[in-house]
């Protein structure tokens, strides 16, 4: 079975993720979530030698989701989906690479249900850990996440649990879609908004947030480049998948909601390479003590390489999309 197979047989409202629907799930998951912190930085600080000696100042932003409940970002779209949804004795369950199953596992903590949740092999060693520990079934459903799907689809249908995709529902994108309504409340409407991309439906719900107000750029490792390769066909395809990103930015193909927003409100979409991906996460915590996962790094990663170059004066928005990492991987100088 293919993901698109898989896909299809999930619940996918195509209407349109609207600002008052986001607005709404802010209000839903309030009691349940943190404001995350947004940090101003110049540009100047972050010794972005990619770009020049003589390279424009200007202002970044660093919004810092990895301080999120769940050690990222995902907390929103998993809150918004279990509190929008009546939930069977059975509980809920889901596929994912670990930042999904982790936020879906911290919600149903919080809210007293049982959660079941699949993952590839792949899944680094702290994520299972601490799907563990929060009282969540762990199952490895195969060597890649749409393997884990699939056996996740598979035993939905027999448990009757409420499945949380780990981007690919209503409201999972709205859930994403608070971040971008919390940095604008914040401090206003950035130029640009460099954010990671996986399965697309971080990139997705910023997208609707913003609808062509900010410059939405869309970053995937060049080894997991599901976005990029859909806009190349003209529709999403089906990719190969490999890493140091893999566990988080691992999906085989992009999701149906992502391509839709993403079609109309993604400027850019753009690959790097591993190795600028590790130094960025590295640089992060050695400079500026943010301990980050792989995923999180793309946005400093892109401006480090010169690979995205913003005018004098801009704003620019780095979504930090999650910490779910084992800290002993800072300090391992093996090249990816």
């Amino acid at each position: 079975m293919t993901l698109h197979q898989v896909g299809d047989d999930l619940d996918h409202d195509h209407d349109d993720i609207t600002t008052a629907v986001i607005d709404a799930a802010a209000r839903r998951i309030a009691p349940h979530v943190r404001e995350t912190p947004l940090w101003v930085l110049p540009s100047s600080a972050l010794e972005l030698t990619g770009l020049g000696a003589d390279a424009p100042a200007f202002e970044a932003w660093f919004k810092l989701e990895q301080l999120q409940v769940s050690g990222s970002f995902k907390a929103r779209g998993m809150f918004n989906r279990l509190l929008s949804n009546g939930i069977p004795k059975t509980g809920v369950i889901a596929a994912s690479g670990g930042n999904a199953g982790i936020a879906t596992a911290v919600a149903a903590r919080a809210l007293g249900v049982p959660a079941e949740i699949y993952v590839p092999a792949i899944i680094s060693k702290g994520k299972r850990e601490r799907l563990a520990g929060l009282g969540a079934t762990v199952v490895i459903g195969g060597d890649a996440y749409a393997d884990a799907l699939a056996a996740c689809v598979a035993r939905q249908r027999e448990s009757g649990a409420l499945m949380t995709h780990a981007y690919d529902q209503v409201e999972v994108v709205a859930g994403a879609g608070t971040l971008a309504r919390e940095i604008e409340a914040q401090r206003g409407l950035p130029d640009q908004v460099l954010v990671s991309v996986g399965g697309g439906g971080l990139i997705g719900g910023i997208a609707a947030w913003f609808a062509g107000r900010s410059e939405v750029i869309a970053l995937e490792p060049e080894r997991a480049a599901t976005l990029h390769s859909a806009r190349a066909a003209g529709a999403p395809v089906d990719v190969a998948v490999s890493g140091v990103a893999a566990d988080s930015l691992g999906a085989r193909r992009v999701g149906a909601i992502a391509w839709r927003l993403a079609q109309r409100h993604v400027a850019q979409s753009l690959l790097l390479p591993d190795a600028a991906i590790v130094e960025a996460q590295r640089w992060m915590w050695h400079a500026l003590k943010l301990a980050v996962e792989p995923a999180a790094a793309l946005p400093l990663a892109a401006l480090r390489t010169g690979l995205v170059r913003p005018r004098a004066g801009a704003r620019v928005c780095l979504i930090v999309c999650g910490a779910n990492l084992d800290p002993a991987s800072l300090h391992d100088t093996t090249a990816p």
